[in-house]
């Protein structure tokens, strides 16, 4: 039985089924937003969301008996436990706000697609290394904020009254948002030399260290996609070990039926000559 449920749950055509119903339900989540929609169809979108959420319920359920121990050890499942878990809490009270968490139900492809799972993967296994660029980014913020600070604080206190604001600031500078005609050039027309300040923050915090973390995950993205592909090659090569020594035994085997058969024809004919 539980052979089968894993056959079935494993399928390719139900896992379909499976990303088919996490798009429908994304698009009722969204239909629920709108007022006229919901005039015009609630009782409807309410019903299949509801229907939709059954389906969830019932594939965890038959996951949970037929992988048992496995299910709690692998992470991907954990996850679409907590976010189908999420929906069937009561959302009223002090619970109302798991209402909007019922969205969360649409990152259960992060955990179907092989795709997604493999970015995501790259994705945590890249966070000790964007660990350390967030820390040296911290610092390289923390001096020019308080030289920003000690600079602009007295002219332009919205900017850089204390470092809260600048390091705020120098925030709006990195996302190059209005930086130029927006910060740099009122400043600038009070302080001439203030280029000196911003354009090497904006070379070091946008250019470099930005790139520094395209870097890291690609690097990461590329590290996580050979040791898949390692891990594939040898599941592989055990397959076709296994195979080999199948063949052989078969082989064998056969060997010694041909051999005792030959032997049984010879001792009939002895006796039929005798």
């Amino acid at each position: 039985m539980r052979d089968r449920l894993r056959a079935f749950i494993n399928h390719p055509r139900i896992q379909a089924l499976i990303i088919v119903l996490i798009l429908v339900n994304a698009v009722l989540l969204g239909l629920e937003t709108s007022p006229a929609v919901m005039a015009a169809a609630g009782t409807f979108i309410i019903l299949l969301d509801r229907a939709i959420l059954a389906v969830f319920v019932v594939e965890i359920v038959i996951r949970l008996w037929v992988f048992r121990g496995a299910f709690w050890r692998d992470p991907w499942s954990v996850f679409d436990f907590l976010v189908v878990g999420i929906a069937l809490v009561p959302a009223s009270g002090p619970f109302a706000v798991l209402r909007a968490l019922r969205v969360l139900r649409v990152m259960r492809l992060l955990t179907i697609v092989p795709s997604m799972r493999r970015v995501v993967g790259a994705l945590l296994a890249a966070i000790p290394g964007l660990g350390s660029i967030v820390l040296m980014l911290g610092v390289i913020y923390y001096v020019f904020a308080v030289i920003a600070t000690n600079l602009f604080a007295a002219q332009y206190p919205d900017w850089f009254g204390h470092i809260g604001r600048s390091l705020y600031t120098l925030f709006q500078i990195m996302t190059l948002e209005s930086w130029s005609m927006g910060i740099s050039r009122p400043v600038m027309e009070s302080f001439p030399y203030a280029w000196a300040f911003f354009v090497p923050f904006i070379l070091i915090a946008t250019f470099t260290m930005l790139n520094l973390f395209i870097a890291i995950i690609v690097n990461a993205m590329q590290s996580y996609t050979e040791t898949e592909h390692e891990a594939l090659v040898e599941v592989v090569e055990q397959a076709r070990d296994h195979i080999e020594m199948d063949l052989h035994e078969e082989v064998r085997s056969m060997r010694t039926e041909i051999r005792e058969l030959k032997a049984l024809l010879i001792d009939r004919h002895g006796d039929a000559r005798s």
